[in-house]
């Protein structure tokens, strides 16, 4: 569907008029019976913008505008490949009322406190959803971030945080999708990514043995060229995350194509690379990685 003005305006008349209908939205909506369709989950992220990621490319305001991210999520909810969206509440809610999430698996995000750039960026509060609100709202399952870094306490209090949220939510029965990133510093000082394919490793352990029970845990992890060596460290499925869109795309496919083989890689979680293509086509990005899990659900068959 198109997102015509009227539906736009839409959105902020009934906040104003009839703030009500959301939740009455939520609780209407047609959920899927499983969360596969065969095994692979193919989810696009948006919940970048509510930790301060509103910069893409060489424009640092690329995901700033509103209307032009919904009227992305819809083009990639539109193809049947594609199971659903990770986003924030509100992001969640706007998708709900243009009668987007029918059908799809709705993935509330959690934890957005360690905003983008900030000092305290790796201790991460959960300041977006909770289980109790990801159930009355409806929805399928929780995401949460878990950034660790060995030399910055700010990792202890999100490590507790996330063994709390794993537990409440597999008592629920509702996925946790665990992001574990290992992080360091870079000459700066800054807070960033640790390229180490053994930080990696153990950021997989660690994540994986989050809370009481991990009978609804699935773990979201970069695609690294070793991808194989980071999928043994655990039987639980496993999602590539997209990150930043790189400067090279195809090299960013052939990665992901790679990685969909693994027997514990079961998907895809991806969001700037796919809203925000290179190439401003939308829709064919979207269909060129549905393809890959596509074709990686029938080799696991």
């Amino acid at each position: 569907m198109s997102l015509d003005d009227d539906a736009y305006a839409s959105l902020t008349e009934i906040r104003v008029s009839a703030p009500h209908e959301i939740g009455a939205a939520h609780a209407a909506r047609r959920r899927r019976t499983s969360l596969t369709q065969d095994g692979m989950m193919f989810i696009v992220a948006a919940d970048h913008t509510a930790r301060g990621m509103v910069g893409l490319y060489d424009d640092p305001l690329a995901m700033a505008d509103r209307r032009s991210m919904l009227d992305r999520l819809l083009t990639a909810l539109e193809h049947p490949r594609v199971d659903g969206v990770l986003g924030s509440a509100e992001i969640l809610d706007d998708l709900v009322l243009l009668g987007a999430l029918d059908d799809k698996v709705a993935v509330g995000t959690m934890n957005r406190g360690g905003l983008a750039g900030a000092s305290w960026t790796i201790d991460d509060r959960f300041t977006a959803f909770d289980t109790a609100h990801l159930r009355a709202s409806n929805l399928d399952a929780g995401k949460l971030l878990l950034r660790i870094d060995y030399h910055d306490a700010g990792t202890v209090p999100t490590l507790l945080s996330a063994a709390q949220a794993v537990q409440e939510l597999n008592d629920a029965q509702m996925m946790a999708m665990v992001e574990p990133i290992p992080y360091t510093k870079d000459a700066n000082g800054d807070a960033v990514w640790d390229n180490d394919p053994l930080a990696l490793v153990k950021a997989v352990g660690i994540s994986a043995a989050l809370g009481g029970s991990s009978a609804y845990t699935w773990l979201k992890i970069q695609a690294t060229a070793d991808i194989a060596t980071v999928a043994r460290v655990t039987t639980q499925p496993l999602l590539l995350l997209g990150g930043a869109p790189g400067p090279d795309p195809e090299a960013t496919f052939a990665l992901w194509e790679a990685a969909l083989h693994q027997p514990t890689v079961r998907g895809l979680v991806i969001g700037r690379s796919l809203l925000y293509p290179a190439s401003g086509d939308v829709a064919a990005t979207v269909s060129r990685a549905a393809d890959l899990v596509e074709q990686a659900a029938k080799d696991k068959q």
